[in-house]
């Protein structure tokens, strides 16, 4: 089975404020996304920015064969949320946007109140395939594009610009811990028993500190020393795929002509063992990617999507 997640940029039905300006674009977008989906072949795909719960089924009713759409029901201000497509039929387990406690709000701006949930909701849910019952939460962290008050994407100055990027920050640091607080739970101190993974657009690149929040204990990941030799933390501990992804592929998205890898698949110590591949794009060839930069309004008519898919190969 293949396990993926793709950030489907924007999947808005044409007419609204965010959406594509014509049903034109609006095909072609779909069109571009059912390609990668259908090279893709995943059993569970994890998807962000979806606009429109409508577009999503739009897309579904392109592929071939059944496929069943679970969606969060925490959206942001702009209706986008994160779900699932799924060949088997996925089971809710998680759905929120609660930051746990003691974790306590953050400041989020020069001027409102403290934000105290994540900007986009997680979710948890559990499908059973070829014989293994799998266990994924799907999210969106905060992204680092910045937006200024009154919804400018240029700060006035460069203590705003500071000032807005530590704020951004602030609130990606709590959404990964409230992350880890849901895979904390799905693992329930056992994930040397438990096929559990926890994928998406985190926002940020391995290294990171808001991704490695989320490996649990450190000193076991993948090419460390630490890694073949097995200790009470691997009960806690997510492993992050980026290392078993080909160099050449290691990247789903180009900012300002920079490539990246800001979208991860993390699994338990079982699921691991049952990891056989991984990569970006397709099994069937990379998925071409623009350059973005800091205005995203820039690609409202795009086809596809500014974000590769990345994929792991699960052998049961």
């Amino acid at each position: 089975m293949l396990l993926g997640t793709w950030n489907l940029e924007n999947l808005y039905r044409p007419g609204g404020a965010f959406g594509p300006r014509s049903e034109a674009a609006y095909k072609a977008k779909l069109t571009a996304l059912a390609s990668v989906v259908t090279e893709l072949d995943p059993t569970l795909l994890g998807v962000q920015e979806v606009g429109d719960p409508e577009a999503l089924a739009d897309l579904a009713g392109m592929l071939d064969g059944d496929w069943h759409i679970a969606l969060s029901e925490h959206p942001d201000s702009r209706g986008i949320r994160v779900g699932f497509l799924s060949r088997p039929e996925p089971r809710t387990i998680i759905d929120t946007n609660a930051f746990p406690a003691p974790l306590r709000p953050v400041q989020g701006d020069d001027d409102g109140e403290p934000v105290s949930r994540t900007g986009r909701g997680f979710l948890a849910t559990e499908i059973t395939m070829q014989g293994m019952t799998l266990t994924v939460a799907v999210c969106h962290l905060k992204s680092k594009l910045l937006t200024f008050p009154g919804g400018r994407f240029q700060p006035r100055n460069e203590g705003e610009r500071a000032r807005y990027g530590a704020y951004a920050l602030y609130r990606r640091a709590a959404e990964a811990t409230t992350l880890r607080a849901v895979a904390d739970d799905l693992l329930d101190g056992r994930g040397k028993e438990r096929n559990v993974a926890v994928l998406g657009d985190l926002n940020d690149e391995v290294a990171a500190a808001t991704t490695q929040i989320l490996q649990g204990p450190p000193g076991s990941e993948i090419g460390t020393p630490g890694f073949e030799r097995p200790d009470k933390g691997d009960a806690a501990r997510l492993w992050n795929i980026a290392p078993l992804i080909p160099e050449e592929q290691r990247f789903s998205r180009v900012h300002s002509g920079r490539p990246e890898l800001i979208d991860h698949i993390l699994v338990s110590r079982l699921l691991l063992d049952h990891v056989t591949g991984a990569g970006t794009g397709t099994p069937v060839r990379p998925t071409p990617l623009p350059s973005v930069d800091g205005n995203p309004g820039a690609r409202r008519d795009a086809a596809g999507s500014d974000h590769a898919p990345v994929w792991a190969r699960i052998e049961p």
